[in-house]
């Protein structure tokens, strides 16, 4: 006895097939969008943590603001301020400049938080050691912190960068094209929401395991030398 919808299989295989180029190309820019909050993210997240673990209250206050504003409020509204909002005083971004903004705002805030947590694990005995060798704090940082710090980190800063690919769905919003507007597209034109939302979150599963197995890749690689020989 044939399985229950299984003639219907050979119709589904044709919608993927036909649905294929339009969620190929999203499934492009939605790693492109990731990748590029996660350089923007970097870029503001990096300071971000230097800020909040210098001993200078005026500095850091600043920053612990802007971190606190970021993971406090949905990524979705901070995306309608920057794109809906902005525009009534002037301010004006084009929709994919809109969605990388704020994609990497919200990065940034993330990001920091594990460098700050990555940098405040090294020993304080490695920055009294630095200093006893005449460098400073910013040689410190550079070169004697920063390098044990990124090995912490990488674990988390993947995650953010794998949680990005998911939360570029939302820049869809702001008509911009990526994985989740080209599916939507394409069940406007077919009627077969199922299948195709299904095969974008594969699409969106398998981007994930790719930077998964990218992340073990890294770790490896900052591992080797402290690996017992």
């Amino acid at each position: 006895m044939a399985l229950p919808g299984l003639d219907q299989l050979p119709e589904l295989l044709a919608l993927l097939q036909e649905a294929a180029p339009a969620l190929g190309q999203g499934a492009a820019y939605t790693l492109a969008f990731a990748v590029a909050a996660m350089l923007g993210g970097l870029l503001i997240g990096f300071p971000v943590a230097v800020l909040r673990i210098l001993p200078w209250r005026l500095l850091r206050w600043p920053a612990a603001v802007y971190v606190s504003l970021m993971r406090g409020t949905p990524l979705l509204v901070q995306m309608f301020v920057i794109y809906y909002g902005l525009p009534s005083i002037g301010i004006e971004f084009a929709p994919l400049t809109a969605g990388v903004l704020a994609l990497s705002l919200n990065a940034g805030a993330y990001l920091s938080e594990s460098l700050r947590g990555a940098i405040l694990s090294i020993a304080k005995g490695q920055w009294a050691a630095s200093f006893s060798l005449g460098l400073g704090y910013g040689q410190t940082l550079r070169h004697v912190v920063l390098p044990q710090a990124l090995r912490v980190a990488v674990p988390s800063m993947s995650n953010t960068l794998i949680s990005l690919i998911k939360d570029t769905s939302l820049v869809s919003v702001i008509t911009v094209t990526e994985l989740m507007l080209s599916t939507k597209e394409a069940i406007a034109t077919s009627f077969r929401p199922l299948p195709l939302y299904l095969a974008a979150a594969a699409i969106y599963w398998a981007l994930s395991l790719l930077f998964e197995a990218l992340q073990g890749v890294a770790e490896r690689r900052l591992n080797r030398a402290h690996r017992q020989p």
